[in-house]
């Protein structure tokens, strides 16, 4: 069952595009947005990055961290970053632990098993403030800062 409103967020601990070890308990006590995608360097997965890193900065402002989450290897997060200048964290879930918690892996109608793009904005409480379940790459991060200007 996918994660929704209102759910405690699942916790984890991922390598981020480094090496270095992320901890949900790193970021609670402020807001933060976790999204998940398929694969780095694909053409969604890049749209819904860029648009991501395109609003960084007011993101950045209203104080909430941008988190990505693949399947993907460190190797492949750190090209991903430096092809497009992407400024803010990606963290591996290569046995997709974590994907699977949060229900971002699954069944994909007509595709088979694999990522079910969704993101997630999680209050600074730890408690999930909203839910995105099948997005579309395209505005998504418009999307998001929508809903926390409201």
């Amino acid at each position: 069952m996918p994660v929704e409103a209102g759910d405690p967020a699942p916790a984890f601990q991922l390598p981020d595009q480094d090496g270095a070890v992320v901890r949900s308990d790193d970021l609670r006590g402020k807001p933060y947005v976790l999204y998940f995608y398929p694969a780095d360097d694909t053409p969604g997965c890049t749209t819904e990055a860029c648009g991501f890193n395109d609003n960084l900065s007011a993101f950045q402002e209203a104080k909430v961290p941008v988190v990505g989450v693949s399947p993907d290897d460190q190797a492949s997060h750190q090209k991903f970053r430096s092809k497009y200048g992407l400024r803010f964290t990606l963290l591996s879930d290569p046995e997709k632990r974590v994907l699977e918690a949060y229900g971002a892996w699954g069944e994909r109608p007509g595709r088979g098993p694999g990522v079910i793009r969704s993101t997630f904005l999680v209050g600074e409480d730890g408690v999930v403030r909203k839910a995105w379940h099948a997005v579309k790459p395209d505005g998504h991060a418009q999307e998001v800062l929508a809903e926390l200007a409201s």
